[in-house]
């Protein structure tokens, strides 16, 4: 459902010159599958998925979305992928479920639809105590279940984690992978970064490892290592990181 073909995208930073921070990036994932991009800050995890959702134009290369160009068909694109983020980016006045209506009429969903989705949605993340509350009233778990709530309000056959539980405490983390886990048993394809060895582990059925922008290894676990001789993803990790 998602293929990456050679993506690379260069900025221009006033002290360091041209900086590509992708650096022809390829690699496949299938649906009913989580995927991981398994790298440290700065490695350019970020800024690919931001390309696979076509919040940033590529320099160079292209990927397909469930079939579309992110390059020539950019709105079909955005109605294939929720895209979830650690930055839950809440309008802090509306209520829960005002923020998720507001998503479902951007996606050009019916009223009546968006009324049965923010009910589905809700029993799924067990919202019912706070949907109707202001989002600058929720706590930090509260605000990343509205988060996801409007990241899915259309349904999309594609989910993009962007270290969704980055800064969470423990209960709203379990939370997030619960929802990662039912997203992958739905059959959708689950893109999800991390810098976390655990996660990948527990989580990922393929990973592919990240580092200044270029993918160093993909495959799954055992795959891993297999290649790098390690009875580890830690020392696999820094095996192909260092080689």
């Amino acid at each position: 459902m998602v293929e990456a073909l050679k993506l690379a995208k260069t900025f221009y930073d006033r002290k360091r010159g041209e900086v590509r921070a992708v650096d022809g990036v390829s690699f496949r994932a299938g649906r009913g599958q989580i995927f991981g991009l398994l790298g440290p800050n700065g490695a350019g995890k970020t800024t690919t998925l931001r390309l696979l959702s076509t919040v940033f134009k590529p320099s160079s290369g292209t990927a397909t979305i469930n079939g579309f160009d992110i390059q020539i068909q950019p709105q079909r694109v955005r109605e294939q992928v929720g895209f979830l983020s650690a930055e839950t980016g809440l309008y802090a006045r509306l209520t829960a479920r005002e923020m998720i209506a507001y998503f479902g009429r951007l996606y050009g969903l019916t009223p009546a639809a968006i009324a049965g989705r923010i009910e589905q949605i809700s029993s799924i993340l067990d919202m019912g105590d706070f949907l109707d509350a202001r989002n600058d009233k929720l706590s930090t778990g509260q605000r990343q279940k509205v988060s996801i709530a409007r990241t899915i309000v259309h349904d999309p056959p594609v989910m993009i984690f962007d270290e969704p539980a980055a800064g969470l405490d423990v209960l709203a983390s379990r939370a997030i992978v619960t929802f990662i886990k039912r997203c992958r048993d739905e059959g959708k394809c689950v893109i999800f970064s991390t810098h976390r060895m655990d996660e990948a582990e527990k989580l990922c059925e393929r990973i592919a490892i990240i580092h200044n922008g270029q993918i160093r290894a993909c495959g799954t676990l055992q795959d891993l290592l297999n290649q790098s001789q390690k009875t580890g993803l830690e020392e696999a990790f820094l095996w192909f990181v260092d080689g």
